[in-house]
């Protein structure tokens, strides 16, 4: 099964070569990120060999909700470094410049056996912690060879993604069998996580992180002064209605612009801002 996973992913990455290297080419995606992936980290990553929690955030997202996890954890394990990787070059941004009680951040490798277990000999993990529902079969196999004990946080099934799951349900059987905590959303994502194949004594419904992880201002006039600031640095007018459009992917634009249109024709004055799920579309 998982020899067919990785031929899987060979073709995969056959098939997508022309759009990476245009990528790659075009907006320089992927060329200073592509040793990391391929499990080489700089000499200076963990240079000392200690043990680790290595957390996985795909992207921005993820990577703010993981803060609602950082201080606890740097309080409760203080010798354990934490190393957190990312998949998108925002991502990798936003957590190298926004996160504390990270040790260091580096990208998620790709999920090729020989890569995965070296970047497990570097990264030295005692627990690896994925945020929602990443699951890579070679990285947990491997974990679960090196004896790396394997949470799932945040996790949740969508009802788009439910239906793939369930046709590789037989590989992911033995997936999940190498997750040894899933900490999901909601029952119903609980619900499917078991259905695909996770061991029901291992699934625990917390809610969401994203809750956990909003920075709450301590008081009313903190609030404002936080919003007034955004508005005054964009010339905006308090009493000027905006409304903005986030993370948007091609052909969402549209009927944003169309909806716009109908609202300015009695909010004259409404500001539009749209602000595009990847950098290359700004």
């Amino acid at each position: 099964m998982y020899a067919v996973y990785s031929v899987f992913i060979v073709l995969f990455f056959i098939v997508m070569s022309p759009y990476l290297v245009y990528q790659a080419v075009r907006y320089r995606k992927y060329v200073t990120s592509l040793p990391q992936r391929l499990g080489i980290l700089p000499v200076s990553f963990n240079l000392d060999a200690d043990e680790s929690i290595w957390i996985h955030a795909v992207s921005v997202g993820e990577v703010l909700t993981a803060r609602a996890l950082l201080q606890e954890l740097r309080e409760r394990y203080p010798r354990l470094r934490i190393f957190l990787s990312t998949t998108t070059i925002t991502g990798h941004q936003v957590a190298r410049n926004n996160l504390q009680f990270v040790d260091d951040v580096f990208y998620f490798p790709f999920d090729f056996r020989f890569i995965v277990e070296r970047t497990l000999r570097l990264v030295k993990p005692r627990l690896f912690i994925m945020m929602e529902t990443e699951l890579w079969p070679n990285l947990l196999r491997a974990c679960r060879a090196a004896g790396v004990k394997t949470l799932l946080v945040n996790g949740r099934i969508s009802s788009r993604s439910y239906p793939r799951y369930k046709l590789a349900r037989s590989l992911f059987r033995h997936v999940l069998a190498h997750v040894d905590r899933f900490c999901m959303q909601s029952d119903e994502s609980a619900r499917r996580i078991i259905d695909i194949g996770a061991d029901p004594a291992r699934v625990t419904v917390t809610g969401s992180l994203k809750f956990d992880s909003l920075q709450i201002p301590g008081t009313a006039s903190a609030a404002d002064r936080g919003q007034n600031r955004v508005l005054r640095y964009f010339r905006v007018s308090p009493d000027r209605p905006v409304i903005i459009a986030a993370s948007t992917l091609k052909g969402e634009e549209e009927p944003v612009l169309e909806a716009f249109g109908r609202i300015r024709s009695t909010r004259p004055s409404a500001l539009l801002v749209i602000a595009p799920r990847k950098p290359e579309r700004f």
